[in-house]
């Protein structure tokens, strides 16, 4: 890895912890721009004098990842405690609209929604801070065609195929394989990532190698095995390079994972890493704020945490993930308790 690459990755991880502005006032110019591979200040102003703007210019598009970063609006929460126990009713079939997005950013899809909501009052009882609750609805006749299509399909065996044969974007002509996802078809809980990486493409598989066997270690220490829950992404195909996916590879994939949902029913949505909450909950807010809070995605109640890859890079972000797979296990444990509490009393 050079030095510009490690620059990157250093800024990248700021980032993902809500830092929407970084100055670099420890490190002199020169200093800067060895590590990006630039010549020697002084030596270049010997030879020919240079503009401040050319010198900043190899540095550019870096800075510019970090620092073009927008809080989004935050929706408004009532607490009903007369409302029902039924949490699927009360998030699945919000009452009104009270406000959209005003312009679509990179992550968005087209009419995407944060909804008031009525929370039950087994949720309220966790005393959790309340986040974003977004739904979806399709922008166009491609995207209604596609989510006709899927919404059709009977099984996660029907949708997975279905996902392996599509070529409603370009990323299926240089993949390997689909990643449709996998796991139990009945799962409570549900792990949702960005888009597959080489070793998945290699092997069609969601989380394998080294990120995917932390994410296996991350869930045996909340009493989940890896077979007891589903794990997929919010792309099918591995984008080339490994590179963020594209807003309209995201907006064809994305029946497919509704789709998943609807028919798995999970209680509970782990959002893994910067991309995938920020995509599903339609935001630019950076991973740090986002964390922490009980969010919903289509009526299911989504926390946040850091990617396992990123905890490769970053051992200090193990003590946030830990904390936020706690909170998600308490949200899972709240929500089968009030199952039992509802069937006692029929």
């Amino acid at each position: 890895m050079d030095a510009k690459d490690r620059l990157r990755r250093y800024l990248e991880q700021r980032r993902e912890l809500g830092e929407s502005e970084l100055v670099l006032d420890a490190m002199s110019v020169d200093d800067l721009m060895s590590m990006i591979g630039a010549k020697n200040l002084k030596s270049a102003q010997k030879s020919a004098p240079v503009e401040h703007a050319e010198l900043v210019a190899p540095i550019a598009p870096v800075v510019a990842e970090v620092v073009q970063v927008a809080p989004a609006p935050q929706p408004s929460v009532r607490f009903d405690a007369s409302v029902t126990s039924n949490w699927r009713e009360v998030l699945g079939q919000p009452t009104t609209a009270s406000e959209s997005i005003a312009a679509p950013t990179p992550k968005a899809l087209p009419l995407s929604r944060r909804i008031d909501v009525h929370v039950p009052t087994w949720l309220s009882a966790l005393e959790l801070p309340m986040g974003l609750h977004v739904v979806h609805a399709a922008a166009d006749d491609h995207a209604a065609q596609l989510a006709s299509h899927v919404t059709t399909l009977k099984t996660l065996d029907e949708v997975a195929e279905s996902a392996r044969q599509c070529t409603r974007c370009a990323l299926h002509s240089n993949a390997r394989h689909a990643v449709p996802g996998e796991g139990n078809p009945l799962a409570d809980f549900v792990c949702v990532g960005e888009a597959p990486g080489a070793s998945e493409d290699e092997q069609g598989r969601p989380f394998v190698g080294e990120a995917g066997e932390l994410l296996t270690k991350i869930l045996g220490a909340i009493q989940l095995e890896r077979n007891d829950v589903f794990i997929c992404n919010v792309l099918k195909h591995r984008p080339p390079m490994n590179r963020d996916p594209l807003p309209d590879e995201v907006h064809a994939c994305q029946p497919y994972l509704l789709r998943q949902l609807e028919l798995i029913k999970p209680r509970v949505i782990l959002a893994l890493g910067r991309f995938a909450a920020q995509t599903l909950l339609q935001t630019v807010t950076p991973i740090g704020k986002l964390r922490g809070q009980l969010h919903a995605f289509h009526g299911i109640p989504l926390i946040v945490t850091y990617h396992p890859a990123a905890l490769l890079r970053n051992e200090a972000w193990k003590r946030p993930t830990w904390d936020d797979v706690k909170l998600a296990r308490r949200v899972l444990d709240a929500s089968r308790a009030e199952s039992l509490r509802n069937a006692a009393s029929e």
